[in-house]
């Protein structure tokens, strides 16, 4: 027997685009993790009325990028520096099989824009501007592992970021991605130039290490009560370093 009744209503596209929206913004890291989230401050601030708000955040909630207590508190989840390794694990290995995959299928379009984006990165380091560099590292790596054609293994890789992203706030100015030799981005756009599948595996899964060295260095101070992330009065967040008197 035919299914019916499955077309689309305006209401129903309207949450799914809500729902994107927001989950791209967690995956990008325009968010604090333990950020408090605001159902009537999100629809504003989108343009939408609270409900497909609040059917967006119960779907991330569910998928573990934010967390909801009492049945009222949202907050964007906060990685501890264990579950920040284990998720590392996980993309050491899935980001470089996206990456592996992606090699062949990558257009000269694409690469163009690869060095485009990178190109946009530095400068947005250089400028400060840390949003605009948090969100064009994201754009770059997942504009690779897209390529990779791999649904299942992007739309994986998605729900890590879900979770991971958030911590991509504590970068700039604190933790900003170091290497000890040329950026990664470079030696990654020279393995994918070259149709090079393993250098190229290779290198994301080195700048996923070496770009997020101090970053695990951040967390462990988090952790020992050495920094904290605090919101102002104006519902502005930072992170703030403590000395053992004010600890």
């Amino acid at each position: 027997m035919a299914l019916t009744g499955f077309v689309s209503s305006s209401r129903e596209n309207l949450a799914s685009r809500t729902y994107a929206q927001l989950r791209e913004a967690l995956m990008a890291g325009r968010f604090w993790p333990g950020q408090r989230l605001r159902i009537r401050e999100l629809s504003m601030a989108m343009g939408v009325s609270d409900t497909p708000v609040r059917e967006a955040i119960m779907q991330l909630v569910r998928e573990g990028g934010l967390e909801m207590r009492s049945g009222q508190s949202i907050t964007v989840t906060r990685l501890s520096l264990t579950r920040y390794r284990e998720l590392r694990e996980i993309r050491l290995f899935l980001e470089g099989l996206a990456t592996e995959k992606a090699v062949p299928l990558l257009t000269g379009a694409d690469l163009e824009q690869l060095k485009k984006l990178h190109d946009a990165l530095v400068r947005a380091e250089k400028d400060g501007d840390a949003e605009a560099a948090t969100l064009t590292n994201f754009n770059f790596h997942f504009l690779i592992y897209r390529a990779s054609q791999a649904e299942d293994l992007v739309s994986i890789l998605e729900t890590i970021w879900l979770r991971n992203g958030p911590l991509l706030k504590f970068l700039y100015p604190h933790a900003r991605p170091t290497y000890p030799g040329r950026h990664q981005h470079l030696i990654l756009l020279d393995a994918l130039q070259e149709r090079n599948a393993a250098a190229a595996r290779q290198a994301i899964q080195d700048d996923i290490l070496e770009g997020g060295a101090l970053l695990v260095k951040l967390l462990s101070q988090i952790e020992k009560g050495e920094a904290v992330v605090k919101e102002d009065a104006e519902g502005n967040m930072h992170l703030e370093f403590l000395t053992p008197a004010m600890r």
